[in-house]
């Protein structure tokens, strides 16, 4: 989760954006063969060419949704589990929250995916043009000494932006890459009606579930070691770790109005205080971050019974 120079990835994705079948059509033939990935018949199986087999075992690593297995292939991780095995909470993807969490699982893998991490948590112009993101990308990379050509950390760029502004759909777009992918639905960039710019705004985000919000602070609680933490450091990425509120473009005052919706939804986990003139969220007791996704699926399973 904190950004490591040392471990950064970059161009792994063949220059295909996340698809929405991908994530599952992926997981599921990982749960009838862990080698699928590396099969002879791995295009039979998934049904697509070589090369976007390769970008679906990519899009499934950085969503940490699998991970390489101790002896061959790979394997399902815990939070991949919970939402995509056959009896998950959202297998299907038919759930808005699961691709606010695809979203922070992806921005939080700065080793898989670097550019988007950097993107979310360290790029904070609202808006631009496309060179803009791929020069601010390069000199990123280049002010860290990180490995990676040019032409590959452009791409990079192009993908991020391809994967969360809705297509425009002009005519020299093939379809294939036209299809919009499901972080597209998040609204975070937009772009200009001409094409020639995009917008990504702080804004109240209401789309995103406090449950989500719950789980991103608890893993990121989780992972820090730490029991308090300063709301400031939730709103703005420091040290290398990625912030919700950046991940999620969230002004400050959204930021606070869904941590007290939050905090309201599932008492007794986390609190906050005003210590020494700074206002700090507290961790009251140990807890498993995907408590707030169980809260989250269960609630709506019973409002969709209803």
């Amino acid at each position: 989760m904190r950004f490591n120079p040392n471990k950064v990835g970059f161009g792994r994705h063949e220059t295909f954006a996340l698809r929405y079948s991908w994530l599952t059509k992926g997981f599921q033939a990982l749960g009838t063969d862990p080698e699928v990935f590396t099969s002879d018949e791995a295009t039979v199986t998934l049904g697509v060419g070589k090369n976007m087999v390769n970008a679906i075992r990519y899009w499934l690593l950085a969503s940490r949704l699998i991970e390489p297995a101790e002896d061959k292939g790979f394997q399902p991780t815990p939070i991949g589990r919970v939402i995509f095995d056959k009896e998950g909470y959202d297998p299907y993807l038919e759930d808005e929250a699961t691709i606010w969490l695809i979203h922070w699982l992806i921005t939080t893998n700065p080793e898989q995916a670097t550019a988007w991490y950097w993107f979310f948590n360290q790029f904070h112009k609202p808006e631009f043009v496309s060179q803009e993101v791929a020069t601010a990308l390069y000199d990123f990379v280049s002010q860290r000494k990180l490995k990676s050509a040019a032409t590959t950390v452009k791409n990079d760029a192009t993908i991020v932006l391809r994967m969360y502004a809705r297509s425009k759909g002009n005519g020299r777009t093939p379809l294939e890459e036209a299809l919009d992918s499901p972080l597209s639905q998040l609204n975070l960039i937009s772009q200009s009606p001409g094409g020639r710019s995009y917008t990504s705004h702080l804004g109240d985000r209401e789309g995103l579930p406090n449950g989500i919000l719950g789980y991103a602070i608890a893993e990121l609680f989780e992972y820090m070691g730490v029991k308090e933490l300063p709301i400031e450091d939730l709103m703005y990425s420091k040290d290398g770790y990625p912030s919700p509120g950046a991940t999620f473009r969230l002004t400050e005052n959204a930021l606070i109005t869904k941590l007290e919706r939050m905090m309201h939804e599932a008492p007794g986990v986390f609190e906050i205080r005003e210590t020494a003139g700074i206002h700090q969220i507290y961790l009251l007791e140990k807890v498993d971050p995907k408590f707030f996704l169980k809260r989250h699926y269960k609630s709506r399973a019973r409002r969709v019974a209803a």
